[in-house]
């Protein structure tokens, strides 16, 4: 691979399980406390306990405005967390051309809660009281469409949906718009507003989740010997991206590179990890040649970690055979739950915080990884490293592998 020019990430904005604003998540994440609890939608089902964005509907309301009324969750939490990206990186909407300003958001069901709900109306009632809002109200690509209207970006719009690469997959295209110079920034990220009665009950017939009923908090617990299934959460995260000479210009230091991104597909099954891990590391490969580096400059992994039996494995091999100077891992999901689409965005933003605060935040439930697993898991409490590269790993059904490389200015 051709080493590729990297591109600036100037702003950052994060809604989810850890708080509203990029400061609460990385507090949260940083604090090592799962944020796992019972959610009352979920009553009587096998799993009864999700990671919830800590917002109302109404709160969420109040804070996006009179548009409101027509978003579905997913939509609210991809505004707010592309308004703070935006104010982060220091950029007036008003003054912009917004011509020039592309929307990727990726999204990996869109609100499943509101398909439910329209099928009980329709159920229940009638056609006559289904909502003529029922379709904007779930579409994927409405987190994008979303954004793009409320900062008035008129640029290319795009709404990957690659599963729970989704976000990752989207940051990856931004750059890509930069460097064909199809826009001059990318409001780029993920989304999910994925808990519903459907959606979890699907996950568990799958034996995705855990089942840890009597200490949900506990549940999601990557790397873990004892781990049994993920939590499913909810969330935005929304990085804003532009050519470093753009920043610069004006006057604004990146807070990182985004330096190198691979993407390729397993071609093995609909919902299980290729055993051999060729697809993942043939991306994590791909990204390191972009950004011009070796497998031993990698100071800091940014683990996908699920928390199930089969992506834990597939990953810790690959972290041990391809970067065998055991860098430093850590995983969100510990804290966060799943995020679904929007957790490749998320960790994405929290890797980038790493970067700039010299802290990786600890591995939330776990003592120590699971016996094989040869990874330098940091534990218990953040630890405190100088790390100038770091990936941010994301692995999604159907086969999608996403590996992001991000470095210090």
């Amino acid at each position: 691979m051709t080493p590729r020019r990297p591109v600036a990430i100037t702003g950052l904005g994060l809604v989810t399980p850890g708080g509203e604003g990029a400061a609460a998540t990385w507090d949260a994440v940083c604090a090592g406390n799962g944020t796992a609890a019972p959610d009352p939608v979920l009553t009587g089902l096998p799993v009864d306990f999700s990671c919830r964005v800590p917002l109302t509907e109404e709160e969420l309301d109040r804070r996006i405005g009179r548009r409101s009324w027509r978003m579905g969750r997913s939509a609210k939490l991809a505004v707010l967390a592309a308004r703070e990206a935006v104010r982060d990186a220091g950029h007036r909407p008003a003054d912009w051309d917004g011509a020039r300003v592309a929307t990727v958001l990726g999204c990996g069901m869109g609100c499943v809660d509101r398909w439910e709900e329209q099928g009980r109306r329709l159920a229940e009632r009638g056609p006559d009281f289904v909502s003529p809002l029922a379709i904007p109200l779930v579409l994927p690509n409405l987190g994008t469409g979303e954004v793009s209207i409320d900062l008035g970006a008129r640029g290319v719009s795009l709404a990957p949906a690659t599963a729970c690469a989704s976000g990752a997959t989207a940051l990856a295209l931004a750059r890509d718009l930069l460097a064909a110079d199809l826009c001059d920034v990318a409001v780029a990220g993920g989304v999910e507003a994925g808990v519903s009665r459907l959606s979890t009950t699907g996950f568990w017939r799958m034996g995705a989740l855990s089942e840890r009923r009597d200490a949900p908090a506990e549940a999601s617990r990557p790397f873990a010997a004892d781990r049994d299934g993920f939590v499913v959460g909810e969330g935005a995260g929304v990085l804003v991206l532009e050519r470093t000479a753009d920043a610069v210009a004006r006057g604004k230091p990146p807070r990182a590179l985004l330096a190198g991104c691979g993407s390729t597909s397993d071609a093995h099954h609909p919902t299980a990890p290729a055993p051999d891990g060729r697809g993942a590391e043939a991306a994590l490969r791909t990204a390191l040649a972009e950004a011009n580096l070796d497998p031993q400059d990698v100071d800091h992994v940014n683990a996908h970690g699920t928390s199930t039996a089969l992506n834990d494995a597939t990953e810790a091999d690959l972290i041990a055979r391809v970067l065998p100077h055991r860098p430093s891992v850590t995983a969100a999901k510990g804290v966060l739950g799943h995020g679904l689409g929007a957790a490749g965005a998320v960790e994405a933003a929290l890797t980038v915080l790493t970067l700039q605060h010299r802290r990786v935040p600890p591995i939330a439930n776990l003592e120590a990884p699971a016996p094989g697993f040869d990874l330098d898991c940091v534990l218990k409490e953040p630890r405190r490293q100088e790390v100038r590269a770091a990936v941010s790993h994301s692995f999604g059904f159907g086969g999608h592998n996403v590996v992001l490389v991000l470095t210090r200015p």
